[in-house]
């Protein structure tokens, strides 16, 4: 069974990758993934702010000793470049690649386009494959216009891409106006993929403390279906390689992405409920189903359900709203 697979230009050996998170931030959990089939991994996002923070810490520890004892001065040197912060997370790249045969791909949020830039480069120095830009922005600005959002999104891209030779990809989310001329427009700003979609955690409200609850709630299979329309529409349509990354829970689900079209299939909250071996579980079952399909190559598959492949037997979208709703029946109240 030859599941190997092209993703931003990168070889895997199989389509299924270990997303972002918590996880994937110790050496012995990367191994492990490796161990048990993971086709990539991606490291934890690094966030601007936090390295900002830490640097802000250091200096004000520095600057007490250093303005009591003139001597002093020279035991902290002045900061001198954004890599002081990010050297932890630089450490785990480049312990991860010594380690590891597999792509390993950085993960970088920041808010400014000196961040997206300088962040960018150092992560490629330190070792990583590709890159992954956790573009997180929720327009809360009520002065801002989807244009200008769209434009703060692509600058992140030229930005980071300018910086950097090795694949870029965005994870984006899918509250734009205009989605499939939006990815379009990644392309040209020079994305080399597409990770669909970011998952925006919202706070919950606790009535009884009256304050707001930041609790995570792993996704699910029944959050499948926006990335699976997307990406079935965008299948062929865009020349840059598409990742998919919300509900993944078994081999079913990564079948099923890999027919509307994806690249790649990302997996997080399923590691999280089901520990890293259920990456074995992932892998395998996929094997099996194609296997029992009597199909040798994942490449085989690959998009046969999306929209170009299914030409004018692919419902449109609203067509798809309109037989939903209509095959709904309220069940008898007994």
């Amino acid at each position: 069974m030859d599941l190997t697979t092209r993703y931003m230009g990168l070889q895997l050996r199989n389509p299924v990758i270990a997303s972002a998170s918590p996880l994937n931030s110790e050496l012995g959990t990367l191994r492990a993934l490796e161990d048990y089939g993971a086709g990539a991994v991606v490291l934890p996002s690094i966030f601007e702010e936090q390295v900002l923070a830490e640097r802000r810490r250091l200096e004000q520890l520095a600057s007490p000793a250093a303005s009591g004892f003139a001597e002093a001065q020279t035991y902290f040197p002045a900061y001198a470049g954004c890599g002081f912060g990010a050297e932890r997370y630089l450490d785990i790249i480049r312990r991860a690649k010594a380690a590891l045969q597999i792509p390993v791909i950085a993960s970088l949020s920041c808010v400014t386009a000196e961040g997206w830039a300088g962040y960018a480069r150092e992560l490629e120095s330190a070792g990583a494959d590709a890159l992954e830009l956790n573009i997180h922005f929720i327009s809360a600005d009520l002065s801002l216009t989807a244009p200008e959002v769209e434009q703060h999104h692509l600058h992140a891209v030229r930005s980071a891409k300018a910086a950097v030779d090795i694949p870029v990809a965005v994870k984006i989310g899918p509250y734009f106006s205009a989605l499939g001329s939006m990815a379009q427009a990644l392309g040209g700003a020079g994305a080399d993929g597409l990770v669909l979609f970011n998952r925006f955690y919202q706070p919950d409200i606790d009535v009884v403390t009256l304050r707001h609850s930041l609790g995570v709630e792993l996704s699910t299979p029944a959050e499948m279906r926006l990335p699976l329309l997307w990406i079935s529409i965008l299948r062929g349509r865009t020349p840059i390689s598409l990742a998919a990354s919300t509900g993944v829970d078994s081999a079913e689900d990564v079948f099923k992405y890999l027919l509307a079209g994806a690249d790649a299939v990302m997996t997080t909250s399923a590691l999280l409920r089901h520990g890293v071996r259920h990456m074995g579980v992932l892998v395998n079952g996929l094997g099996a189903l194609l296997a029992a399909r009597g199909v040798d190559r994942v490449d085989e598959v690959r998009g046969r359900m999306s929209q170009q492949s299914l030409g004018v037997a692919a419902p449109h979208p609203r067509e798809y709203y309109i037989r939903m709703l209509q095959s709904y029946r309220v069940a008898q109240a007994s």
